[in-house]
């Protein structure tokens, strides 16, 4: 089973961070595994600052809408489901501070959550502690100025 935790960065961190996302992902792990208290609370005032709140009403619009679309997808009380064939299946549940993803099979279960949640927002950074890794939804697009 994969589990990921989508947290929605601050547009000028994202931007900041394009190419850098190691450094972000080493703060949640950092955050996640200290035992010591001082430095837990230091993190999570640098997680509050580049973290922006989940906009809960909006992103259950979305879901609610492609819910409507396809007989594959379901909404239920406690979150959102993908179910792909028995080949994949994905569970994607609204906490306080991210979305997470459950996820098992195959991979595209779990993409078409990815491409939903990009649409919307492009500032999404997917983070799967178990197995190291990390990733923005939607790469960000570089200005070119010429």
């Amino acid at each position: 089973m994969r589990k990921y935790q989508l947290y929605l960065i601050e547009e000028s961190v994202a931007l900041h961070y394009n190419g850098k996302e190691k450094l972000i992902y080493n703060l949640f792990l950092e955050h996640t595994t200290t035992k010591d208290a001082a430095l837990k609370a230091i993190l999570q005032k640098q997680i509050d600052y580049i973290t922006r709140p989940i906009p809960v009403w909006k992103i259950q619009q979305v879901l609610l809408i492609e819910s409507q679309k396809k007989n594959w997808f379901e909404q239920k009380d406690d979150g959102y489901y993908i179910k792909n064939d028995h080949a994949s299946n994905a569970a994607l549940s609204i906490l306080n501070d991210c979305l997470q993803i459950e996820a098992e099979g195959y991979y595209d279960a779990e993409l078409i959550f990815f491409e939903l949640l990009h649409k919307y927002e492009p500032n999404f950074l997917a983070i799967d502690r178990e197995n190291g890794r990390y990733g923005w939804l939607k790469p960000i697009k570089q200005r070119n100025f010429v």
